[in-house]
């Protein structure tokens, strides 16, 4: 049987929006491009939807909401596990298109698409356990609580995982009884709608899960439609600030998982292979392009000169090219903006007096002659004040700066407004633990970098954004808690004839 993204017939052909459980046509011509940025060629184009064609999703969101928020959390949870299993027949099929729209290594998405029904699996399993409280109180009175979805949500979701960050949020909101409207990013649009398909194909009623691709003004429709009730965006953090305030305006809760300037503290008792190996994947994994790239290494004085050299020699031997052969270790970056931005950093960078010690290679000609290429580039003796340690680049450029005490490391890894991922290298367990405790960030890995799994709690501070994505704080976050009090006790109050008690 074809996979439904054979059946899509992509690349070249347009299938337009999907809401009420099928392929809509928008209401007017807008398209957006989508390139291959291995090729710089297009590869496909999506409609631009406008306000109309929102509404009509948000429309389809609220039609289904009644009956799918209804079911028992355990007939769900079925449901749920059999679109795990459909997005699991169709991995190999979802991986060469990430590959083919984001440019990421077919060897990365094989590897990260096998995982991706774990998300979906484990929120299908926990959602029936969610158990409310009961009490009694003063008075005879019976107190208890009850879980309720919130009713359709906007799922906002960037290009460098467009399936994996879909799913954390998708999972947690369905699991908990909630409809979906989601707007992708305009240059990752197209796998979000062959999951809307696939669920369809799982068995999930129509307009449980609805897209809309555009660009910000689609997003900002979306955000401001009265019948959104939350909003969880995966984004830059200048998006993020007006997204929170449309939500503030119209009071519905919001998660944001924001930008990030990765700090990776190396300490003089790390064990160095480990860390070279571990500073390599944080590094340059998805062509450095995740909102928590290892960015900026923070590196002993002891081990200092024999990491740089390691990281210099290992990082060019990376073998950039064709993301389709899996013997790529590295693709290429997103778009030309994405390319043209990495260049300035580097740039300025060598104006500023940091020396350049991997990534001055050739890069790959022939067929890919016309791809957002660049290698991994890599400066030492960085300064905190130079814009290379403090901005985030999302590309595959990073710093190293030497500090001698533990305290130097602290203070250099909380420079600036950011506040998401953390990696600390050392074989001290006090001194990784009282790092772990004065480092800022929202995920911490000791001697390791960007594991993620649907248990552990994701989640930034600061500029990186609230609220969590993984366990049960994402589930929760997708539900109202409800109170409800009970009066047990004979007869009634009249308050106006001084016959009742307050409070």
């Amino acid at each position: 049987m074809a996979s439904v993204i054979e059946e899509l017939s992509w690349p070249g052909t347009d299938r337009g929006l999907f809401y009420a459980g099928a392929f809509q046509q928008p209401s007017h011509r807008g398209k957006i491009r989508v390139l291959n940025p291995a090729t710089g060629a297009e590869f496909t184009t999506v409609p631009n939807a406008d306000a109309s064609d929102v509404a009509a999703a948000v429309s389809a969101a609220k039609a289904a909401f009644p009956t799918w928020a209804a079911q028992d959390a355990l007939d769900r949870g079925q449901i749920l596990r059999r679109f795990a299993e459909v997005i699991r027949q169709n991995i190999p099929a979802l991986a060469r298109l990430e590959t083919t729209v984001t440019g990421r290594a077919l060897r990365e998405m094989n590897a990260q698409m096998a995982r991706i029904p774990e998300w979906i699996e484990y929120f299908a399993g926990i959602a029936p356990g969610l158990e409310a409280e009961s009490n009694r109180v003063k008075g005879n009175y019976l107190t208890y609580t009850a879980y309720e979805p919130l009713g359709p949500v906007a799922l906002l979701t960037p290009w460098n995982h467009p399936v994996l960050i879909l799913v954390k949020k998708l999972a947690a909101a369905l699991a908990a009884g909630n409809t979906c409207v989601i707007k992708p990013s305009e240059l990752g649009p197209v796998s979000p709608l062959v999951i809307a398909a696939l669920a369809i194909e799982a068995g999930l009623p129509a307009g449980v899960i609805n897209v809309v691709t555009g660009g910000a003004a689609t997003g900002a429709a979306l955000c401001a439609h009265d019948d959104i009730r939350f909003i969880d965006l995966t984004g830059g953090t200048n998006t993020g600030r007006q997204v929170a305030a449309l939500a503030g305006q119209r009071l519905v809760r919001c998660t944001m998982e924001l930008g990030g300037k990765t700090p990776v503290v190396v300490c003089e008792d790390a064990e160095l292979d480990a860390a070279v190996a571990g500073g390599l994947f944080s590094a340059f994994v998805a062509s450095g392009q995740t909102c928590v790239a290892g960015s900026r290494f923070i590196v002993h004085d002891r081990l200092y000169d024999a990491f740089v050299d390691q990281m210099a020699a290992r990082a060019d031997e990376i073998l950039v090219g064709d993301p389709m052969d899996l013997s790529t270790q590295m693709g290429p970056v997103i778009c030309r903006a994405s390319l043209d931005r990495c260049h300035r950093f580097i740039e300025e960078a060598r104006a500023q007096g940091a020396r350049q010690v991997a990534g001055d290679l050739p890069l790959p000609g022939g067929d890919l002659a016309g791809g957002f290429y660049i290698r991994p580039a890599i400066f030492a003796d960085v300064a905190p004040d130079h814009a290379l340690f403090r901005d985030e680049v999302f590309g595959p450029v990073i710093s190293i700066t030497r500090f001698k005490t533990d305290d130097e490391a602290a203070a250099l890894a909380n420079t600036g407004e950011y506040g998401l991922g953390v990696s600390i290298w050392s074989r001290d367990i006090g001194r990784a633990h009282r790092m772990a405790h004065d480092i800022r960030g929202g995920v911490l890995w000791l001697n390791d970098h960007h594991r993620n799994d649907p248990r552990s709690v994701w989640g930034g501070v600061r500029d990186s954004g609230f609220g969590k994505e993984n366990g049960w704080d994402a589930l929760k976050a997708y539900l109202v808690k409800k109170s409800v009090v009970v009066r047990t006790e004979p007869g009634f109050d009249d308050w106006f004839k001084g016959s009742a008690r307050y409070g």
